[in-house]
């Protein structure tokens, strides 16, 4: 079983791929928070109804001034077709190659599946995780916790 990343600890950094020839990396984030959402896979039915989720209430994110990043250990080019079928408006990155390896340093990845868990993090502008949530991988996790942790982080 893993351990999900608690928080309090340094968000640890990474370079994925947003499309095939783009990547994005944490670092380049910092300055604001950053909701990261690991997600199992493009296009099974909770994650589809999660990242819409995220995606309809992506402008209550972004009154906290908060970027929204998915990833997944799918490639670029399945993102992409995900992203244009559902028309989202945040950037989906591809823990692709080697497989699960950003999903392994925050403690999500599932060797037996071969796919990250369906987790949540919100980290600050500083690059500290203030929250994170391992959901149940059949639920969706909503975004009542990332609300609350974005809404905390403003009192602060």
């Amino acid at each position: 079983m893993s351990t999900i990343l608690q928080p309090g600890t340094k968000a640890p950094d990474f370079t994925l791929h947003a499309t095939p020839d783009q990547t994005i990396s944490l670092n380049e984030l910092q300055g604001s928070p950053i909701i990261l959402a690991f997600y199992p896979a493009d296009w099974s039915p909770v994650c589809s109804d999660q990242m819409a989720l995220y995606n309809e209430i992506l402008p209550i994110f972004h009154k906290y001034k908060a970027k929204l990043i998915g990833v997944s250990v799918d490639s670029s080019w399945c993102h992409n077709a995900f992203a244009e079928n559902r028309h989202l408006h945040f950037p989906l990155l591809a823990d692709f190659e080697p497989k699960g390896a950003v999903a392994k340093k925050y403690g999500i990845y599932q060797e037996k599946t071969g796919v990250c868990q369906r987790a949540l993090f919100v980290i600050d502008k500083n690059g500290m995780i203030v929250w994170s949530y391992l959901s149940p991988m059949a639920e969706n996790p909503g975004a009542d916790g990332i609300l609350e942790a974005l809404e905390n982080l403003e009192q602060k």
